[in-house]
């Protein structure tokens, strides 16, 4: 009897102490992310604990499983034996486990989103993959990974040991009940006795996101995206078919006209897209954000076209760059950059523009093989292309390519030549990416990460006015728009309400240049990247049925909307009302305004089209 419930105690210790892991994990996120926590009340962050305990247990229990199988066979051979073959997995699982821990907590800080697969095609470039922390920050990371990697590894090695030098070769009628013991397992694995196997809803709790998804065991989600695919089959379908189409119908069919006779006073102008890394709404002061982060924007925007409700459709570049040239929304978690047999299928601005007989390029200062972008321009039909590798070394910051002013320099130097119109050109900034590098004053400081953030924006919209001035005095100008546009927008600086709320999506955007009629023009419509592609090549004239999710920005319609996607929910607004929904929770993180029933609809239509087209494409 004394040999079966030493037994038992392993098993119990050993689960237990998975437990407690994942409790000092949770504890780690909250501290990590503290300027969020401290916004949770100590009931809200003790009911973390507590909701998250379910998903704690269930995977305490997947990795039990091996352990309680070998423990069996300490019933006929020397304990120690199966010890150490215990204590070697833990080790393992351990020190994977906890390299995971510090990836989670860095994710959520600049993703809004616990550990998933989105994390997975970034592996292809593990070297880029690390290029938006600074070496102080991944020098500390490993150090704190080393460290409570050893401290924990002690732990386990204690208790295994002392539990395990209980243990004594018995009777052999022990071994099935132990097996029957590792097969209950089972039980916590699916939360209980219910028909429905526990998952990320049964934690969520709260109105607040964060305290739900702090209540997330960040392994057990990482595994859980990992082993769920979708199989053909669309998780954000609500309506069939024909009633999703209805509904997008009777709200984008009478957006796709407009009167645009005053915009340009040229038929056929050179086109200069300017797409800044990371520029978000709240930190132009022309679009209600800081005033002193952006001067010469703020400056632009009032002999500009400046759009003042313009939305990205998603939140990294990777899902940007599609959303501008492709007029396609990015699905969540996936990204259709990456994958050239569905991007081949794609309508490509660029390629539009060839048809219309312009000269394309693309320039970027650092590798075109990041986000496999390299595949996806090539395929627009872009061949002329100017990367990082025709920068000097000494010009790049460390991370990710040339500052962005030696970058724009090259760019103006090129221009500088005889062109050949009408010419369609792409220039993608990057100094404004973590870890914000740049040879120049911080104007804001280095104190926090906000502050660097406003600092590289500053820099980068200095290179920015510099390049613009530059252009003015050129030949070409007075036949030319340029656009300024940001890829995505950010969460930083942090802002009230929802990580996902407007506020994190809103970018600017304006037209410039002498082929603009009507500059000083502000549009208020409600709009997005993915309808940039389509109106432009309504104001040339150019083929544009393809681009099936676009509107045309000119249009006057109060149906005017924007809608945007990210991991697990998605974001409609429109000047009566905003709809921000959770897809975990199946519920609305926040509502705002009227018509949000439609709202509701609308942006669950576009959702589930949206990836029912990426799904379909082949």
């Amino acid at each position: 009897m004394k040999t079966f419930k030493n037994r038992l105690l392993f098993n119990l210790s050993y689960f237990f102490l998975w437990i407690a892991y994942f409790v000092f994990a949770r504890l780690f996120f909250l501290l990590f992310n503290y300027s969020e926590t401290k916004e949770l009340s100590f009931l809200t962050t003790l009911k973390t604990f507590l909701y998250g305990l379910q998903l704690d247990l269930a995977f305490a229990a997947y990795l039990a499983f091996i352990p309680f199988l070998l423990i069996i066979g300490s019933v006929f051979v020397n304990a120690k034996k199966i010890g150490t073959f215990i204590k070697w997995y833990s080790y393992l699982l351990i020190i994977f486990i906890n390299l995971l821990l510090l990836i989670d907590a860095g994710l959520y800080q600049s993703w809004g989103v616990r550990l998933d697969t989105s994390i997975l095609p970034y592996l292809n470039t593990p070297e880029l993959m690390i290029a938006s922390v600074s070496s102080f920050q991944l020098i500390s990371g490993i150090l704190f990974w080393l460290l409570i990697t050893f401290i924990i590894i002690k732990l386990f090695k204690r208790v295994i040991n002392n539990k395990i030098e209980n243990i004594s070769t018995s009777f052999w009628l022990q071994a099935p009940v132990f097996l029957i013991i590792a097969a209950s397992l089972i039980i916590p694995i699916r939360g209980g006795f219910q028909t429905i196997p526990v998952n990320q809803s049964n934690v969520y709790f709260s109105n607040k996101m964060y305290a739900n998804h702090a209540s997330i065991n960040f392994i057990w989600n990482f595994f859980n995206t990992l082993t769920h695919k979708t199989d053909g089959k669309n998780p954000y379908k609500y309506f069939d078919t024909e009633t999703a189409n209805n509904i997008i119908n009777k709200t984008k069919d009478k957006l796709l006209e407009a009167n645009t006779d005053s915009i340009l006073n040229i038929k056929k102008p050179n086109v200069i897209l300017i797409i800044w890394e990371g520029l978000t709404a709240k930190v132009v002061g022309s679009l209600g954000g800081e005033p002193l982060v952006t001067p010469n924007i703020n400056k632009l925007s009032k002999e500009s076209i400046l759009f003042t409700n313009f939305y990205a459709n998603g939140d990294r570049t990777d899902k940007g760059l599609p959303a501008i040239l492709s007029g396609y929304y990015p699905p969540p978690i996936k990204r259709i950059m990456r994958m050239p047999n569905k991007t081949r299928s794609l309508p490509m601005l660029p390629q539009k523009m060839i048809n219309l007989g312009y000269n394309t390029s693309f320039y970027y200062g650092g590798d075109l093989n990041f986000g496999n972008m390299n595949t996806y321009l090539r395929n627009a039909g872009i061949n002329n292309f100017i990367d990082g590798s025709e920068f000097d070394k000494d010009d790049w910051n460390s991370k990710w390519g040339a500052h962005d002013h030696i970058f724009l320099e090259r760019f103006a130097k090129d221009l500088q030549n005889n062109q050949q119109e009408p010419f369609f050109k792409i220039a993608l900034t990057l100094s404004s990416h973590e870890p914000y590098q740049f040879p120049d004053e911080y104007k804001f400081g280095k104190d926090s990460e906000d502050n660097k953030f406003r600092s590289s924006h500053y820099y980068t919209d200095k290179s920015i006015g510099k390049f613009i001035d530059f252009a003015k005095k050129q030949s070409w100008y007075k036949n030319t728009i340029i656009v300024i546009m940001a890829d995505h927008g950010h969460s930083s600086p942090k802002h009230e309400g929802p990580y996902n709320n407007s506020k994190r999506f809103k970018i600017p955007m304006l037209w410039l240049g002498g082929a603009i009629q009507k500059p000083g023009l502000k549009i208020n419509n409600f709009s997005s990247q993915v309808d940039f592609s389509y109106t432009l090549l309504d104001l040339l004239g150019g083929e544009n049925k393809d681009f099936v999710f676009s509107k045309n920005i000119f249009n006057t319609s109060d149906n005017q909307y924007a809608h945007y996607l990210f991991n697990k929910g998605f974001g409609t607004i429109t000047k009566n009302g905003f709809f921000l929904y959770d897809y975990v929770s199946k519920k609305p993180i926040l509502i705002e305004g009227k018509q949000t029933s439609k709202l509701d609809s609308l942006g669950k239509a576009i959702s589930q089209n949206a990836f029912q087209d990426f799904l379909n494409r082949k």
